[in-house]
């Protein structure tokens, strides 16, 4: 029994002095970033958050007028479809952009010029979609406050409703688009500086290390009936439920729960993904959970226990700072899902 709970030399015992070491040492070196503001904005895609077949269009686009972003655009369309150009919603919403019948009528335009507009096609809906966030803030440009938030507003509530109450309008499904969509930008824009700490990390890393050397379960979740076991993301989904923050149960929709730290910017508590596709965050098949030092708790595969293992590997895709907004925000069901 001992030997399951042996990583690269390290027993039990040790091994939870070395998670406190890493932790310790890591969060040290970050000290200097604890209290201040997150800088920047979008002026960039986060690595893979838009699948590579979509990135040229919406990076384009997403700079049509300035009431929009690469990154802003990206958060409408997962939001709407999950990248499914295929999607169809009970309301009859189309394509990846979720367009209605109607409203693509009046509103689709021929993106890539070949002569029809097809809302089913990405290379029309895409443009489509940055041209009509353009219009309704085109209608909504006099209107006090956040010239974005405005033109989200109107998206959901319709241009008179921001114009009559000057912004954002006091209904509830409203302002809640606004603040996701706005949440979910961060996650799909590269940042620019560093990105700000989080304060559930150390919670999340705690239940996660009282699980170090538990079996491996394909599916599992930690219920009694599964004998307290987990996969990959059942574990770290279970680590951030103990610091209130219920993330998506499979890894690659974990990937949206917030902004991406780079490489040398990780901090214990970050997720860490691994992939067979680079370019494509829908892609990702791994996660675990990082505690500093280039090691994460990992729940790998069948046969194995939970333990620890190196992040820098060939598949590694990169990393989450999860805050309970973004979790938040994410989609609990898409279209054709």
């Amino acid at each position: 029994m001992r030997k399951a709970w042996l990583v690269a030399g390290v027993g039990f015992g040790g091994a939870l002095l070395f998670v406190a070491l890493l932790v310790v040492g890591t969060y040290s070196a970050a000290a200097g970033i604890f209290g201040g503001d997150s800088k920047g904005g979008a002026v960039g895609l986060a690595k893979g958050a838009v699948p590579a077949r979509y990135q040229a269009l919406v990076q384009k686009w997403g700079n049509l007028c300035p009431a929009i972003n690469p990154a802003l655009l990206a958060a409408q369309l997962y939001q709407e479809s999950g990248w499914n150009p295929r999607a169809q919603s009970h309301a009859a919403a189309q394509g990846i952009a979720q367009f209605i019948p109607g409203t693509w009528a009046t509103h689709g335009i021929d993106g890539d010029k070949d002569g029809d507009r097809d809302v089913w096609d990405p290379a029309d809906a895409i443009p489509s979609a940055a041209s009509y966030d353009c219009e309704l803030a085109g209608y909504v440009r006099k209107a006090p406050g956040d010239p974005t938030d405005n033109m989200l507003a109107a998206y959901n509530a319709g241009a008179y409703a921001v114009i009559k109450y000057g912004g954002v309008p006091p209904y509830r499904e409203t302002q809640n688009y606004v603040k996701v969509i706005r949440t979910l930008e961060k996650s799909f824009a590269r940042p620019v500086g560093r990105v700000e700490p989080s304060r559930q990390a150390a919670g999340a890393i705690y239940f996660a290390q009282q699980k170090l050397g538990t079996k491996y379960l394909w599916g599992g979740n930690g219920t009694p009936e599964q004998g307290g076991r987990f996969d990959c993301s059942g574990l770290t989904q279970a680590a951030y439920r103990t610091v209130d923050i219920e993330l998506p149960r499979v890894a690659n929709d974990q990937y949206n729960a917030g902004p991406h730290p780079s490489r040398d910017e990780l901090l214990p508590g970050d997720l860490v993904f691994f992939s067979d596709d680079l370019t494509n965050s829908r892609a990702i098949r791994h996660v675990g959970l990082y505690v500093g030092g280039g090691y994460m708790i990992n729940a790998p595969y069948t046969g194995a226990v939970i333990r620890f293992d190196k992040i820098d590997t060939p598949d590694y895709f990169g990393a989450t700072r999860v805050t309970k907004d973004g979790a938040a925000a994410l989609p609990t069901a898409l279209p054709g899902t």
